[in-house]
């Protein structure tokens, strides 16, 4: 039977970590300067690679990092370092040249990749299917996962028309914006992955 209990936390938990608001700004950013349809084709590519990565943790999550000798704090650091590249471009204004931004699929890394599914989102997942008891919580956590992936792929489709009313200069601002508030997310990710390390010491 569905349990709306485990569906409501967990649906709860994921928007919080995947702050579907909080990424608006980030993928505005990341895919300005480029036709519509190709901005309206990377919003699902990014959501589809983030719900193939969830998946593939929620099924094999924790055989994955105990096979790989993996931590949770180790994978919370190397995602905060490869937001922090990430967000370093934006605000240098490196992504404004058109061989990096062209070329590169943004959808895959970073967007879909750490950014969606991040060590926070896939750490929630692994530990909601391990405590999930039964056919009707299981389809609750999964039923959960998928909620999430619809709002996200959502909030991404429709905040294009923000940019076709903030033009050019509203772009550069939000660019500016999304890589401090994406510096932000980075450190703390590090540092929660630092703390964790020196609660398990």
């Amino acid at each position: 039977m569905f349990d709306a209990a485990v569906f409501g936390s967990l649906f709860l938990t994921l928007f919080v970590i995947m702050d579907p608001p909080g990424i608006t700004p980030i993928f505005l950013a990341l895919t300005s300067g480029r036709a519509i349809k190709v901005q309206r084709r990377m919003a699902w590519q990014a959501v589809a690679v983030a719900f193939g990565v969830i998946t593939v943790f929620g099924i094999l999550g924790q055989q994955i990092l105990d096979y790989l000798h993996v931590s949770v704090p180790a994978l919370m650091i190397a995602g905060g370092l490869l937001l922090l590249l990430i967000a370093l471009d934006l605000l240098t204004g490196k992504t404004d040249e058109p061989k990096q931004t062209k070329d590169v699929n943004v959808a895959l890394v970073p967007l879909g990749m750490p950014l969606l599914a991040g060590p926070g989102a896939i750490v929630s997942v692994i530990l909601a299917v391990q405590h999930a008891e039964g056919a009707g919580e299981q389809a609750s956590v999964w039923a959960a996962i998928v909620a999430m992936h619809v709002v996200l792929w959502l909030t991404m489709r429709y905040s294009l028309v923000i940019i076709r009313l903030i033009k050019d200069g509203g772009v550069v601002l939000v660019t500016r914006l999304a890589g401090m508030m994406l510096s932000a997310i980075a450190v703390q990710q590090i540092i929660n992955g630092v703390t964790q390390v020196i609660q398990g010491a």
